[in-house]
């Protein structure tokens, strides 16, 4: 009797710890994405304000797409306020969102001269695909980007990337394969490690033990997703640039601690800027300081692109901030 009941506990907690496993696989790589209402982009941007028809029609817009390593259709849209400019800003969004929530960020860099590229990431938005990897094949993702860029506007152009959470993670992984034109990063609420990062959540936000879970987690990335938690780590890949690199983290961020930022800005070596703004959580740093957030980044730029001649933001450019601020 009593062994009996051992083995239908051991069953249940192993049915237990299953259950969790897998729940935890799909917030890792599958949960549910932002839905946005269903219109298109200009009904998108006229309805919250963020441009006028006039403004849009003068930006040049239009969807563009490439072709991811494995195979998949990669969404992107291209703004073109300067067709004269050689500088171009590459943004990427944060896990759940899309370009869309990249908006808030075009006027900071279209005031510098920026034609600009906002890009979906894999399985997020218009782009393909299954599974989130968390920068493992993201970084590559955004190399076809970059090159597309490349390909399209001429070896010449000068390349900034943004991105948050998931983005910046995404664009510091890229940075120890960075082409020649990339001059700069930004990355906003980056994790330095997912690892750490999951291990973190699970100790002070899920309030479970790491063991046995990540150990049964990166045998469900490993066969479903194809990388493990391990495998994806932008601090390696900061210790090893020396581009200039711009850190940006809300000093309440429960989700990905700023120490993150903090520890990267540390190893890295070369230019590089921390900048922590008081109060804000994760992803929200420009809603809560967009003064700061906007001379902090546009400083950083000066110092990092050489002075040239480009054409001021034309007095229409308003870029209004109402998109919203979910997922990371």
């Amino acid at each position: 009797m009593i062994a009996a009941i051992v083995v239908l506990g051991l069953l249940a907690l192993w049915l237990l710890i299953t259950v969790i496993t897998r729940y935890g696989f799909r917030q890792v790589t599958q949960m549910r994405l932002y839905r946005y209402p269903d219109e298109n982009l200009l009904d998108y941007l006229l309805r919250t304000g963020v441009f006028t028809k006039e403004k849009y029609e003068s930006m040049a817009s239009r969807e563009v797409q490439t072709t991811s390593i494995d195979g998949l259709r990669l969404n992107a849209q291209l703004f073109l306020p300067y067709p004269g400019s050689k500088r171009w800003a590459i943004i990427a969004h944060g896990y759940t969102m899309s370009l869309r929530s990249s908006l808030q960020f075009g006027a900071l860099f279209e005031e510098k001269g920026f034609n600009l590229l906002l890009i979906d990431h894999r399985r997020h938005g218009k782009s393909q695909g299954k599974y989130t990897t968390y920068g493992f094949l993201e970084k590559h993702d955004l190399e076809a980007w970059v090159n597309w860029l490349l390909e399209q506007y001429g070896r010449d152009i000068q390349i900034g990337l943004h991105g948050q959470s998931l983005g910046g993670a995404t664009v510091l992984e890229y940075l120890s394969m960075a082409d020649p034109a990339v001059k700069f990063a930004v990355a906003d609420c980056p994790y330095s490690d997912l690892n750490k990062l999951i291990r973190y959540q699970l100790a002070k936000i899920i309030r479970l033990p790491s063991f046995p879970f990540i150990r049964l987690l990166n045998r469900e990335l490993q066969t479903k997703a194809g990388f493990r938690l391990e495998q994806v780590s932008p601090i390696r890949s900061v210790k090893q640039t020396t581009l200039p690199v711009l850190f940006i983290h809300g000093s309440a961020d429960r989700y990905v601690p700023p120490a993150m930022s903090q520890e990267m800005f540390e190893a890295k070596p070369g230019p590089k800027r921390l900048v922590l703004i008081p109060g804000a959580a994760h992803a929200t740093s420009y809603q809560k300081d967009p003064r700061r957030y906007k001379e902090e980044l546009q400083a950083f730029i000066d110092e990092c692109l050489p002075e040239e001649e480009y054409a001021p933001a034309p007095k229409a450019a308003i870029w209004k901030v109402r998109t919203p601020q979910l997922g990371g």
